[in-house]
């Protein structure tokens, strides 16, 4: 509807209608797939998308745009989708880990995450955000290499953690007290208590 509308009014101002904007569309659609509508010939889906990044890179030079295959990855994406997004640019161009096993990704993360706790022990906040920030990217391209949404993912455990904190406020209510009357130690035993009824159900 919104397109249609977009349309409607565009074409009321005579900049284009309708026709124009599904012209484009078919143009751009046989523009990028060569390999459907020409004769270039693709062997697998990395070879698609990297012709396809091949043809963006020329349509943009052609507009005077910014030349960058990442320059199309919005600046005010969520920031896993953005990192996925990123890397994901990236390996259609062949900048990505080796195919195969992900041992070097996992090896990878765990050289990031000794890179954090020797900036933790600077006690410098700004390297430690930098160095976070490597864990975190590395960490979404392991997901991308196992193929998991690392935002699915995120989301599932917080909906997780949420699951068994209420579980928690529960059993402090149902003894009469808040969840803040209780030690450290007394939270543990209630969540340990909230992941074994998970398991029973």
């Amino acid at each position: 509807m919104q397109v249609v509308f977009v349309a409607q009014l565009a074409k009321e101002r005579g900049d284009f209608d309708m026709s124009d904007v599904v012209r484009a569309i078919c143009d751009k659609l046989i523009r990028r797939h060569p390999h459907v509508f020409g004769d270039v010939e693709a062997k697998d889906s990395d070879e698609v998308l990297k012709n396809w990044e091949k043809i963006k890179s020329q349509e943009r030079k052609e507009k005077h745009e910014n030349l960058s295959i990442l320059a199309g990855v919005p600046d005010g994406l969520p920031p896993l989708l953005k990192a996925n997004r990123i890397q994901g640019k990236a390996a259609h161009v062949g900048f990505d880990w080796p195919k195969g096993s992900p041992e070097p990704l996992f090896a990878k993360l765990d050289e990031e995450i000794n890179e954090l706790k020797e900036a933790a022990k600077e006690n410098n906040p700004a390297h430690v955000a930098d160095e976070l920030g490597d864990v975190l990217f590395m960490t979404v391209n392991l997901a991308r290499r196992l193929g998991v949404d690392p935002d699915a993912a995120l989301n599932g455990v917080c909906n997780k953690f949420k699951r068994r904190f209420e579980f928690m406020e529960d059993s402090a209510r149902n003894e009469g007290k808040n969840i803040s009357d209780y030690t450290l130690e007394e939270l543990d035993k209630f969540w340990n208590e909230a992941k074994a009824a998970e398991k029973l159900n």
